[in-house]
């Protein structure tokens, strides 16, 4: 009796782990299925979307593609009446050799083979057509891909260099880092040591003139050197080595610059002016 109830406890037991074990395993599967379907729905949906033009392209090759299977259809017909002219125009011509047919019937079966002929070199021709469209389509697809490549590349060694953009004008360096007009002094010592003078500073932080021009210089140095000057070529490879950014004017610009000088900072924004 004592061992009988000792079997149904430790069965009961049993039972009930094995229920929490399968309960537990089924969680955990569903969990899991929660996962890898909620992750494929945060792909799907981080996914570029297609833009209209892909769009429509790829709506062209298949309508296209469809438009040439029927070609290709039709060219059989066509091809199995060029044989069904020729077999007749065979027994015309024998016919014709016995002297049991006109020379007028002759032609005309002439004339019917060339026509089948040329209803199949005609589809095929729109059947190559129908090719070098979807070849087009294809090329346009691959030049349009390459020249996104070529700009995210461009764009990417840009961000490399700190976007850095020569004109006639001016030359821009974006910097690496951010710069304030306290680290002046790093930019003035490197000055003096390399040219044995102080650094020419125009205006530091804001001034009369940018107030008249209504520019938000009070982040920015001016110094006046030319960029073209070896001091000026010196002091633009230092500020890009050091990741500072600047613009470097070599004429005056009426509004934004009065000479040849070397803007330090970020470019100055437009305020109202006073």
């Amino acid at each position: 009796m004592i061992l009988s109830a000792r079997l149904r406890t430790a069965a009961l037991a049993l039972a009930v782990a094995l229920s929490f074990c399968a309960t537990v395993t089924h969680a955990r599967q569903k969990s899991r299925a929660r996962a890898k379907k909620g992750a494929a729905a945060q792909k799907k949906a981080e996914a570029p979307p297609v833009s209209e033009v892909a769009r429509l392209r790829e709506q062209l090759v298949q309508a296209t593609k469809e438009y040439k299977a029927s070609l290709e259809q039709l060219v059989k017909h066509y091809e199995a009446n060029v044989k069904r002219t020729e077999e007749r125009l065979d027994k015309t011509r024998e016919l014709y050799k016995e002297g049991l047919i006109s020379k007028s019937a002759l032609e005309a079966d002439e004339q019917a083979v060339r026509t089948a002929r040329a209803e199949v070199a005609k589809v095929e021709g729109q059947l190559k057509s129908a090719d070098v469209q979807i070849a087009e389509t294809l090329v346009e697809a691959e030049a349009e891909e390459a020249a996104a490549k070529a700009l995210a590349k461009a764009k990417a060694a840009r961000r490399a260099t700190g976007g850095l953009l020569t004109t006639t004008a001016y030359i821009r360096y974006g910097g690496s880092r951010a710069w304030s007009i306290n680290e002046a002094g790093a930019v003035m010592q490197f000055f003096t040591r390399s040219f044995g003078r102080q650094l020419p500073v125009s205006s530091f932080g804001q001034s009369p003139v940018h107030d008249r021009w209504g520019y938000a210089h009070h982040n920015a140095m001016d110094v006046g050197v030319s960029p073209d000057s070896a001091e000026g070529r010196a002091l633009m490879e230092y500020l890009r080595s050091s990741g500072i950014p600047f613009t470097a004017f070599r004429w005056a610009i009426p509004g934004t610059a009065t000479g040849p000088h070397i803007h330090i900072g970020r470019p100055s924004h437009k305020i109202t002016p006073r």
